[in-house]
């Protein structure tokens, strides 16, 4: 009877200290949810204002990029190539670049705008970014030099890949939401 009573005790001493009388921490500002609130969906959902093109792309690739990534996106000393591969992912030495690879390029945005530079991640503004991606899909002849990338522009980029991927089957998770108006 008395471990009983000594179980009970302990369950209700750690629900006790899980109680909000403590007035621990508070409830997030709008302002900083917003901050947070970086994620990017594939159909462009999340992308925020910023245009670049390949030409403002290429100086900010070769003082920020060219070092980890090659010159023309080959594969550094660090890292594997982010271009080329083209048709080589059924081989038996599949290349998994931006362009051979990725299904989205509203992810590859993502991902630049998350993780790159790799010494200095998130410090690129959002204009940087869309130039940086421009000039990574320009590399893998999927714009051109001065086609401007943004909001509306990006998702709209049909990567080789795209259709490369198997669809998730399990019934709990839902498709992701399209953008409104579209």
């Amino acid at each position: 009877m008395c471990k009983g009573w000594s179980a009970l005790l302990l369950l209700a001493a750690a629900l006790a200290a899980q109680s909000p009388k403590y007035h621990v921490g508070r409830a997030p500002t709008s302002d900083e949810i917003k901050a947070w609130d970086i994620s990017v969906l594939p159909d462009g959902t999340g992308l925020p204002e910023g245009k670049g093109s390949a030409v403002e792309g290429k100086a900010l690739y070769e003082s920020r990029c060219q070092k980890c990534h090659g010159a023309k996106g080959e594969g550094g000393d660090y890292e594997q190539p982010i271009a080329g591969g083209k048709d080589t992912l059924k081989t038996p030495k599949p290349i998994k670049s931006v362009g051979s690879y990725w299904p989205y390029a509203t992810t590859v945005w993502d991902y630049v705008n998350r993780a790159m530079p790799f010494d200095r991640p998130e410090t690129l503004t959002h204009d940087q970014v869309y130039s940086a991606v421009a000039y990574v899909l320009f590399l893998n002849g999927l714009v051109g030099e001065k086609d401007v990338l943004d909001a509306k522009s990006l998702p709209l980029i049909k990567m080789p890949n795209r259709d490369g991927f198997v669809k998730d089957p399990r019934p709990d998770v839902a498709a992701p939401s399209k953008k409104k108006g579209s």
